[in-house]
Order: structure tokens, then C-alpha cells, then sequence
């Protein structure tokens, strides 16, 4: 009996170490957050916000609404028969993911297991988790060719140090791979995650915890790949939509500097938020991004010689319309009766659907 248990207390002392990681990354992230403002100016900020504006606020919430429809309808597209989802449905189960993702300091891990609970009405949590997972997947590769883009126009259009180069020359290859080596997996259908459970499973080892995961996994990778042999002409479409909620991403930024009279330039707009996203992929154990992000857009904005302290205001202006989807998701959260325990509960196994 004891191999088992500690087996089943080992994810626990992990999610132990991932909080401990996220707490410290927290208060590093307001120690950056404080020192950003005051290095800008507390008062320069404050103007900056003014300037902007509860009308321009307005239009930034209503665009991102936008880009939420588009995830929304991407996840739509991405359901493999014989469910289906409508925007009614998947619309607020965005939202509730996006609060839950960007509010908790583990909620990345929870936050599309929270998106299948949220339409659990309507599909099975197995079924759920794999749309999820291949809405995912599309948003993965749109994200990583951004990135990509983002990454080698501004290493080479402006002087960087050849540090940051050999730093973003390592970041597109990675990412290059990475797309590449998951196109492989899915034209080829390569079950990676079931097969090495099942290796491992016949090892001997945590045949406990093993037991229904691979089964589970298998499944999983099922109904991904099933939705590739099944739908291939919603590739392209799904791939247009998640590009589209990039382009929407470029075209806030855009907004926010021609109103706070940084010009209209798109390329800034562009890498400005190429970074970001690049920032909320690696930092999103940090509530809100708080510093971090402010760090990211004060280095894109001097280099690209913005105004002193528009970077910061930049992400400030962006961290209130994070704040106020996050209010709504939250209130969504709490109407619906969507726990924690919840969130974290695992996913059946397919005797049980």
C-alpha cells in the first residue's frame, strides 16, 4: 500500500514546488512592476492613462472581446463529432478560462480543464479537454510563427547586443523545431504521450497512478488526430481565425500609441506585441504579468526609440483591460458554481463516458 501512496503525493510536492515558484516570480514581478514606475514616473504614468481616457478604454475592451470571439469560434470549429458547441456556449467558457489563467498564479495549468467544465452541460469532460487541446494546438502554431516573425525582424531591422541576438537566433530555431516536430506528429499521428505511459506502465513503473491515465491519454490523442482525418478543410479557416486574434492583438497596441501620441507606427505595433506574448508564454505563473510585461514593452519601446516611459504606460493601460475581463470571468466563475476542486478533478476514463 505504501508505493502507491507515495506515488499519488509526488504530483502534490510537484504542485508544492510549482507555488513556491510562482509566489517567488510574483514578488519579483512587483519589485520590477515598482521599479519600472518609479524609474518612468508615478505622475508620467498617471498622465499617460489620463490621456488615454475611459473612451479609449472603451474601444480596447470592446476589441478584445473580439479576439475572445475568435478564440471562441476557433474552439467551436475544433469540436469532433458527435458533439458540438455553440458561441452561447463557448464564449463565456473563454472568458472563464482567460480569469482563471491570468488571476491564479498556477491558473495556466487549470485553465483549460476549467474551459471543458465550463461546457460540461453540453460534452463529455474527455471530449472537452481534447477540442480544448486542439484549439490549443492551432493557437500554438499561429503563436509560434508570430513569434518567429517578430523575433528575426527585430534582430535583424534594429541594434540589439550580440547576446540578445545569439538569444533570439536560439528562440526561432526552438521554435522552428518545435512546429515542425508537432506537424510530423499529427500528419504521422504519432501517439508520443500514450506510447511512453504505456512504456513506462510496462516497466513496473507508478503502474498505480498509470493505471487509467494511459488509457485516458490514449483517447485523448484519439480524438485530436481523429479531428485531423475527419475535418482537414477546417484547418486552414481555424488557422485564419487564430491569426486573426494576433492581428487584433497588433491592432490594440496600434490604438494605444496613436493615442497616447507615440505615432502609428504598425511595426512597433508588432513587436511590441510580439514581445508580449512572448512575455505571457514564459511568465504566465505571474498573476497579470505584473512587471514583467512592463519590463518587456519599456525594452521594445527604447529600443525602437519611443518616447521615454510609453512602454510602461503601454502595459499598464493593457494590465486595466486584463483586469476588467478578469472581473467579468470571475463573476461567470462564481454564477456557474466553478470550484478549484473542480478545476483540478481528473479526467474520466473512456469506460466512464
Amino acid at each position: 500500500m505504501h508505493p502507491p501512496r507515495e506515488t499519488h503525493l509526488r504530483p502534490r510536492r510537484n504542485l508544492g514546488r510549482l507555488k513556491i515558484l510562482a509566489a517567488v516570480l510574483t514578488l519579483l514581478g512587483i519589485g520590477l512592476f515598482t521599479y519600472f514606475l518609479l524609474a518612468v514616473g508615478v505622475d508620467e504614468v498617471l498622465d499617460g492613462v489620463e490621456k488615454f481616457g475611459f473612451d479609449g478604454f472603451a474601444v480596447i475592451v470592446a476589441l478584445f472581446f473580439t479576439r475572445i470571439v475568435a478564440r471562441a469560434y476557433a474552439w467551436k470549429l475544433s469540436v469532433h463529432a458527435p458533439y458540438a458547441l455553440r458561441l452561447r456556449d463557448t464564449i463565456p467558457a473563454v472568458i472563464i478560462g482567460e480569469a482563471m489563467s491570468v488571476t491564479v498564479p498556477l491558473g495556466i495549468l487549470a485553465s483549460g480543464t476549467t474551459k471543458a467544465i465550463a461546457v460540461r452541460k453540453h460534452i463529455p469532460l474527455v471530449g472537452g479537454l481534447s477540442s480544448v487541446a486542439t484549439e490549443n494546438l492551432f493557437y500554438s502554431f499561429t503563436t509560434g510563427l508570430f513569434l518567429i516573425i517578430g523575433a528575426a525582424v527585430f534582430v535583424r531591422r534594429f541594434a540589439v547586443e550580440p547576446g540578445l541576438i545569439a538569444t533570439l537566433d536560439g528562440l526561432i530555431g526552438t521554435l522552428a523545431f518545435l512546429i515542425l516536430l508537432g506537424l510530423i506528429m499529427v500528419l504521422r499521428q504519432w501517439h508520443f504521450l500514450s506510447e511512453t505511459c504505456e512504456w513506462i506502465y510496462r516497466k513496473g513503473y507508478f503502474r498505480a497512478l498509470l493505471e487509467d491515465v494511459r488509457l485516458d491519454l490514449r483517447l485523448f490523442e484519439n480524438l485530436i488526430y481523429g479531428f485531423y482525418r475527419n475535418y482537414p478543410k477546417r484547418f486552414l479557416p481555424i488557422c485564419g481565425i487564430e491569426t486573426a486574434y494576433h492581428l487584433l492583438g497588433i491592432a490594440e497596441v496600434w490604438y494605444i500609441l496613436y493615442r497616447l501620441g507615440a505615432g502609428s507606427s504598425l511595426m512597433n505595433a508588432f513587436l511590441l506585441e510580439s514581445v508580449s506574448r512572448l512575455i505571457t508564454i514564459l511568465f504566465k505563473l505571474v498573476p497579470f504579468m505584473v512587471g514583467v510585461d512592463e519590463a518587456g514593452a519599456q525594452f521594445v519601446g527604447q529600443t525602437v526609440a519611443l518616447a521615454a516611459g510609453i512602454g510602461v504606460t503601454l502595459a499598464v493601460i493593457r494590465k486595466g483591460r486584463i483586469l476588467f475581463w478578469a472581473i467579468v470571468g470571475w463573476i461567470l466563475i462564481i454564477k456557474r458554481g466553478i470550484s478549484f476542486e473542480l478545476a483540478h478533478e481528473p479526467e474520466p476514463s473512456p469506460n466512464q463516458i
